[in-house]
This record gives structure tokens, C-alpha cells and sequence, in this order.
């Protein structure tokens, strides 16, 4: 029973993650995937900003959600989402100008991400608190996988660093300027740090996510015939044995 409970708790994070991944399946929050992604440190800090929104207004939609009238839900959930945008917005600029700078007018702009609102709707106004911040949880950590991987291959390709970035006077990551006794060619494809490679990186991704996707789930549908057709195999031979004995 233990077990069963943790495997759908799980199972909740889980969906968020691979399954329903808001990005490379859902298709949602394209504005601020296809802006931020430049570099995996501006993706990763949107992904975590949205996950913290997620997490927070989840949380509070299903706190409110047998209070809240169905009329105006969604006017309800926007001021809900936008009162965590804000604090998270005013944090940012007090101790994390640098990546507030970076993600400039997409920051304010989470209060209308499709994928806060859609989980706001379809999730946290008819589930438990526990759950809906699972879900929460889920969906913020696939959304920040699905931004960092973009930017990732955006940054590598489109500028030849990895996880370049600054947090005040601190600067991390991987750029040329690390191997000073080494030069190395200069390869990098401008076009990858443009909408056009947004939209290229995309695509390649949502391609190769969706195949996997589909190769695992004609292998659990070909398991499902299998186990079907041993069940009919079982209960011919048992019907069979039946039949046999009632003759004799």
C-alpha cells in the first residue's frame, strides 16, 4: 500500500518531467523558450523562476479552489500567479540583478505562461494541496530541462562556451578565454543564438522527444497484446479442461 502511494506521488512528478513534458510535448511557453535559451544560465534561471511560480500558485489555487467562484476563476488565477511573479520579480532584482537583466521582459511575462495558468486550471483547482504542488514540481522541472538542454546547444554551438554566466563579481562556465595556452579555432555558428536557431534547436528536439516517445509506447503496447494473448491462451485451456472433464 506504502509502495503503491509513493509510486503515484511519483508518478505525478514524473508526468510533469518526461510524459507531459510542457515543452517537447505540450507545446507550451513557447515566448519565453524560444528568448531565453541563449545560454543555458538564462534557461535555467528562467526554468527555476517558473518552477518557483509553479510550486507557489499550485499551492494556492488548491487552497482556495472550493472558495474561489467559477465565474471568475481565471481573473482569480492571474492575480494569484501575479502576486508570486512580483515578489519572485523584486528578489530577483534585490540579489540576482544580472540574471534579472538577462531575462528582461520575459520575467513579468510568467503570469501569462500558458503552462502556469493550464496546471492553475486543469490540475491544482480540482486536487489536494500535496498533489497540486507535485504537479507543480513536475511541470517546473520539465520546463527547466527542456530550457536548459535548448540553451545548452544554442550557447555551444551559437557562441563555443558552456554555462557561461555571472552571479555579481562571480563568473563561471567554460568559454575560450579558460585555456589560455591553447588556441582553439573558432567554430561557432552565430545563427544558433538567433530566433532562426531557436526555432531549428526546437524542432530537432520536439522531433527526437516525440520518436522516443512513440518507439516506448508501441514496445508497452506490443507487452499489452502480449500479456492479453497469454491471458486468452490461459483461459482457453482452462475452459478447454472444463470442457473435457464435464464430457468425461
Amino acid at each position: 500500500m506504502k509502495g503503491q502511494f509513493l509510486s503515484n506521488k511519483l508518478g505525478i512528478v514524473k508526468n510533469g518531467i518526461l510524459t507531459s513534458n510542457p515543452t517537447f510535448r505540450l507545446v507550451l511557453g513557447m515566448c519565453p523558450t524560444l528568448a531565453v535559451t541563449t545560454s543555458a544560465f538564462n534557461g535555467l534561471g528562467m526554468g527555476l523562476a517558473a518552477t518557483v511560480v509553479l510550486i507557489c500558485s499550485n499551492a494556492l489555487v488548491s487552497l482556495l479552489r472550493k472558495v474561489i467562484p467559477d465565474k471568475v476563476r481565471i481573473p482569480a488565477y492571474v492575480l494569484i500567479i501575479a502576486t508570486f511573479v512580483t515578489l519572485l520579480e523584486m528578489l530577483l532584482k534585490k540579489f540576482i540583478p544580472t540574471l534579472y537583466s538577462a531575462l528582461g521582459i520575459y520575467l513579468p511575462l510568467i503570469v501569462v505562461n500558458c503552462i502556469i495558468l493550464a496546471r492553475a486550471e486543469a490540475f491544482a483547482s480540482m486536487n489536494k494541496v500535496g498533489d497540486s504542488i507535485l504537479d507543480g514540481l513536475g511541470m517546473g522541472l520539465g520546463f527547466t530541462l527542456a530550457l536548459v538542454v535548448m540553451g545548452f546547444i544554442r550557447e555551444f554551438l551559437g557562441a563555443g562556451t558552456i554555462f557561461a554566466g555571472s552571479l555579481g563579481d562571480i563568473e563561471f562556465g567554460i568559454t575560450q578565454d579558460a585555456f589560455p595556452n591553447y588556441k582553439l579555432p573558432d567554430y561557432s555558428l552565430s545563427i544558433f543564438v538567433l530566433p532562426a536557431g531557436g526555432f531549428l534547436t526546437l524542432g530537432i528536439l520536439m522531433a527526437i522527444v516525440n520518436y522516443i516517445s512513440d518507439k516506448n509506447k508501441e514496445k508497452k503496447d506490443k507487452e499489452h497484446e502480449a500479456k492479453l494473448h497469454r491471458a486468452l491462451e490461459v483461459a482457453q485451456a482452462v475452459e478447454n479442461a472444463n470442457t473435457q472433464k464435464e464430457e468425461e
